[in-house]
């Protein structure tokens, strides 16, 4: 693997997860498989099963086959299974499935403005048939992968420490709220399902995750920042950056999702974030601290803002001390989120 940033990623969720043996001969079902977290959550079983003979079967659930075999080129393991069927029709799977993680949704910000019912009803209609399976097989667990956006905007009150339990405005008539909405209704089916059916599935509520892992190709704000640095650019923000973010390192955000598949309460939701900054702040790190204070963050905001996408301004500060009762301990701070992801990008060539 030439990517020893990854390498070091995969040995340490290796290590708190793969480790204990209770994963070893279980099939699990990754939906999203081409997506980061999806991708990573592959990546991290396949490590196991290469270097502790885990023997566990993944079925990976991907709409494009090809781009599927290219991001998973490093591992050759008889043990990982495509599926190319559509999760908008009902499962139909032979092998018995004992964990499943749906990360399966569309986050680019454009498609929430240009296309959001299918934002909504992609993800209404792959959690409601993953549910359905469930039904049929009851010894089935399921992590669904929902964001920090399921808040929407938190009142002043409440934003500067923000439990599972609080719940923001969203504004119905912006069609970008198609996106934390859809958010909001998939928590809502997992907990119907939850309580009417017994089922056990729970939700991860994930802050802004990057790192090992990130295509270069990435256009999100944290992707850009990173390349400007590197490219020596000044940093130009497109909005007043006072909107706060949430964020966890790639590897210790895989780490506590595996951890909610083995010990996450079924109807229960977690945050999985472990720093905070704004965007300004972020900037001015990414100019001082990866860019050695050779570039400057800039604000300029453009005349079609609205048409962009951006989410509305946002004060939250997520509190993970629930997902931390469970034994997660993150490791990697925001600054060095950046340093490792474009360390693995040189790597990369």
């Amino acid at each position: 693997m030439k990517d020893l940033i990854l390498e070091e990623d995969l040995t340490f969720i290796l290590n708190k997860v793969f480790k204990q043996g209770k994963f070893n001969h279980s099939t699990i079902l990754v939906t999203g498989a081409t997506g980061l977290i999806g991708s990573l959550v592959v990546k991290s079983i396949l490590y196991a099963n290469q270097i502790l003979n885990s023997q566990i079967t993944i079925l990976a659930s991907v709409r494009n086959l090809e781009k599927a075999k290219e991001i998973f080129a490093d591992f050759s393991d008889k043990n990982l299974m495509f599926i190319t069927d559509s999760l908008l029709l009902p499962l139909s799977i032979e092998q018995s499935v004992d964990f499943i993680v749906h990360t399966a949704s569309i986050t680019a910000s454009k498609e929430m403005i240009s296309n959001p019912t299918a934002v909504l009803l992609t993800a209404f209609e792959s959690t409601k048939n993953l549910l359905n399976y469930m039904k049929e097989n009851p010894r089935c667990k399921m992590v669904y992968i929902s964001s920090m956006e399921y808040y929407g905007q938190v009142t002043a009150e409440d934003c500067v420490n923000v439990t599972e339990d609080k719940l923001g405005y969203i504004d119905l008539s912006k069609p970008r709220s198609c996106y934390p909405e859809s958010k909001r209704v998939c928590e809502a089916l997992c907990n119907a399902y939850a309580t009417q059916y017994n089922l056990n599935v729970c939700s991860a509520r994930l802050a802004q995750t990057f790192g090992a892992g990130v295509s270069y190709s990435d256009n999100r704000v944290f992707a850009q920042f990173a390349k400007s640095a590197l490219n020596n650019n000044d940093i130009i923000l497109h909005t007043t950056g006072q909107s706060e973010g949430n964020y966890c390192y790639t590897a210790d955000a895989v780490y506590g999702i595996f951890l909610l598949l083995q010990k996450g309460k079924k109807g229960q939701c977690y945050n999985v974030s472990h720093s905070h900054s704004t965007i300004l702040n972020m900037a001015k790190l990414v100019a001082e601290k990866i860019g050695n204070n050779k570039i400057k963050a800039e604000v300029c905001i453009p005349k079609n803002l609205d048409s962009l996408g951006y989410a509305p301004d946002v004060k939250l500060k997520l509190n993970s001390d629930k997902l931390k009762t469970l034994g997660w301990q993150p490791e990697i701070d925001l600054e060095n989120m950046f340093k490792r992801m474009i360390r693995s990008w040189e790597l990369q060539g």
